[in-house]
């Protein structure tokens, strides 16, 4: 019966709207193999976003959950609060090592949320370090999503995410364009872009004095995977270098293998102070996050009056987390998985360019790596975008949910400034599972087509 599953009497289920939730039987996802899953009435389904951009290494990984058994027999939990223990140690070396530049000293939470927390803490931490107690100001973008904590909350830039708890937000962040349109004419130098121009003129408006941090995305998430222009990170460098401010990466998404690197600052030539990252450090096998720094920048604040980084978790640096993340990582250098991203990404990003060419709902594609979104219209030929009653019926009402749902694939239907589709596929997905996951989106554009046409 609708609504009468124990799912609906006791599971209050995360980001989803109560009319939604009570008026079909939810889909319980029970297994997982590889790129795809299946639930209790064994339909399978294509996992096109990697559970929520995280199950890098896909499903049924019997390794990873060997690391987390081994753990728990052996030390399922001491605290990181002055003490170590062998995982911690392992998985911050292994990812001081691979992390660009000297980011070498790695802090670890259990969220991306709380990673981004981490960062706004540090910050202010390294500038009360250098006596300069007027910077606490953050310069983050409209429509980034940097997590839902209070702290997170106020640098994300989503508005229907904010708005609730307006009240309770710190009112030190600043929001500034993204790079959504900012490409400027052939051979425009990248310090004369709107976007970079607006960081600046950020920090010189609110005066450089008062600035802590400029927080952005490699590949900004919200509105949908936008690429940032060539020497955008570079820019942002030499910007945060003149004012004395620090520049954090948000890769929680970003990092572990998205783009094609451990990174995602590698492929753009950034190199921040400090890098957040969560998901698929240990492909969601058991929640980890963390904040990479500069090792200098904590030296300066241990050797300063305040003598430590003033924050901390009972959860934080878990053996167990840390032990998977090590298999984890382990499986990615050794099993080549990120050269299997980069060989493939041509033939999902040109895939998903064809889709759009042959489906005039499609407005754009944008992404790199195994990181995609699909914006849609309602006609590209004529430039006529979504009414406001489509664009709630296809978001709102579910319509487009629905479509996703029918054709088997765990792509994820967005609102966020625009109708979109994101699709970000395991980075094990190989040809074969690419062209399936294609074929599937195909199937989604047809009936959001006809669903179109029939609503004229």
């Amino acid at each position: 019966m609708q609504g009468d599953q124990p799912a609906h009497r006791h599971l209050l289920p995360h980001f989803t709207r109560g009319d939604a939730w009570r008026g079909d039987d939810p889909v319980v996802i029970d297994r997982g193999e590889g790129c795809y899953v299946w639930d209790t009435e064994g339909n399978q389904y294509l996992d096109g976003l990697s559970g929520l951009f995280c199950t890098n290494l896909g499903h049924g990984r019997s390794d990873l959950t060997a690391a987390a058994s081994k753990q728990m027999d052996r030390l399922a939990f001491y605290p990181n609060w002055g003490f170590a223990h062998p995982a911690a140690v392992e998985a911050a070396t292994f990812i001081a090592t691979v992390a660009p530049g000297d980011l070498d000293r790695v802090f670890f939470v259990n969220s991306g949320s709380e990673a981004v927390e981490s960062a706004l803490k540090f910050a202010r931490c390294y500038h009360l370090a250098n006596g300069q107690e007027a910077r606490h100001k953050v310069i983050a973008r409209r429509w980034a999503y940097h997590g839902t904590t209070l702290g997170a909350l106020s640098a994300t830039g989503i508005p229907n995410l904010r708005d609730p708890f307006g009240p309770m937000l710190s009112d030190s962040v600043r929001h500034v364009d993204n790079t959504l349109g900012c490409a400027g004419e052939s051979g425009m130098p990248a310090r004369e872009l709107q976007c970079v121009a607006a960081v600046e003129e950020a920090i010189l408006r609110e005066g450089p004095e008062t600035v802590a941090m400029v927080l952005a995305e490699p590949v900004q998430n919200g509105r949908g995977a936008l690429v940032p222009p060539p020497g955008y990170w570079q820019e942002l460098r030499r910007i945060c270098d003149q004012h004395g401010v620090l520049l954090c990466a948000d890769e929680v998404i970003n990092s572990f293998g998205r783009l094609g690197y451990w990174f995602g600052s590698e492929r753009f030539g950034a190199e921040p102070d400090m890098i957040t990252f969560a998901k698929g450090v240990t492909s969601a096998y058991q929640p980890l996050g963390g904040l990479a720094v500069r090792g200098a920048l904590v030296d300066r604040v241990w050797d300063s009056p305040l003598a430590m980084f003033v924050h901390g978790s009972t959860f934080g640096a878990h053996p167990v987390a840390t032990a998977v993340a090590v298999a984890n990582m382990a499986a990615m250098r050794d099993e080549s998985v990120f050269a299997n991203v980069l060989l493939n990404e041509d033939r999902l990003t040109g895939g998903l360019r064809a889709l759009m060419t042959g489906h005039s709902c499609v407005k754009d594609v944008r992404g790199t790596g195994y990181f995609h979104y699909v914006e849609l219209m309602r006609d590209r030929t004529t430039g006529t975008d979504l009414s406001e009653a489509e664009f709630s019926q296809l978001l709102t009402g579910g319509v487009l949910e629905r479509f996703v749902r029918e054709a088997r694939v765990l792509v994820r239907p967005d609102s966020r400034g625009a109708a979109m589709l994101a699709i970000a596929p395991p980075l094990v997905a190989d040809a074969a599972v690419i062209d399936d996951l294609l074929a599937r989106v195909d199937q989604v554009l047809d009936r959001v087509s006809g669903w179109l046409k029939a609503s004229n």
